[in-house]
């Protein structure tokens, strides 16, 4: 049975990114269909994958970090509207792959991706 996990990283600090908002969608064509909402731990992850299941099915999906409230909480200065608010990450998930794991390190004003393991 296949999974989608992620965590984040806040490269400012050090740290992990805890309870930062993210919600998944599946994307088909123009239109976006929300799947699920999560929250970060304090270690920065997830406590279950954000997808699984019957519902983890090859396509393309879209994660949404909600990282302006983050920073805001954290005591970071965020000019209005904030450089970084949602980090919107869209990726495809291949038949046959039973993991994928999309991690998020971020600061202010950058972040960066990739797929993991």
């Amino acid at each position: 049975m296949g999974r989608l996990t992620t965590h984040i990283l806040d490269a400012s600090k050090g740290l992990p990114g805890s309870d930062i908002k993210i919600e998944l969608y599946r994307v088909e064509g123009e239109h976006t269909t929300l799947i699920n909402t999560v929250y970060t731990n304090s270690d920065g992850r997830t406590d279950s994958p954000v997808l699984e299941g019957e519902d983890y099915v090859p396509g393309k999906y879209q994660l949404v970090f909600h990282t302006g409230t983050y920073m805001k909480q954290s005591g970071v200065e965020l000019l209005e509207p904030a450089f970084l608010d949602d980090v919107v990450i869209r990726f495809g998930i291949a038949a046959g792959q039973e993991h994928y794991h999309v991690p998020l390190l971020i600061s202010p004003y950058s972040y960066s991706t990739y797929r993991g393991s």
